[in-house]
């Protein structure tokens, strides 16, 4: 078989005003997460897909983001397979921290990538 490249872009791509759909799970989003970000848990993705095409429903590509980037390339990869502009975050939040991108927390405590 002849899988597509999964289409990924780096940290420094992605524009401020992008949507950032972070499917990380709950306790690491609480450590530090990209402010105004989606958050659906990759356990929880395929029960609120609706709740990130009506997120996506302007046409806005879907910036795909977990720690290091192996678990938004499976969700980038269902994405483009439903027909949506998605793209992988390449290293993650682990990238985002080390390129010095802005990150927060619900409590205002010091963000940091679980």
């Amino acid at each position: 078989m002849n899988f597509a490249p999964l289409p990924s872009v780096n940290v420094e791509a992605v524009p401020a005003d992008g949507l950032v759909l972070d499917v990380r799970e709950p306790d690491e989003w609480a450590a530090g997460h990209v402010e105004g970000a989606l958050h659906v848990p990759m356990s929880d993705f395929v029960a609120r897909f609706e709740e990130v095409t009506t997120a996506l429903a302007d046409g806005r590509r879907a910036h795909v983001m977990c720690r290091v980037g192996g678990r938004s390339a499976q969700v980038t990869q269902y994405l483009v397979q439903q027909g949506i502009d998605a793209v992988n975050i390449d290293g993650g939040m682990l990238a985002w921290e080390g390129a010095g991108r802005p990150m927060v927390t619900e409590n205002g405590s010091p963000a940091f990538v679980l």
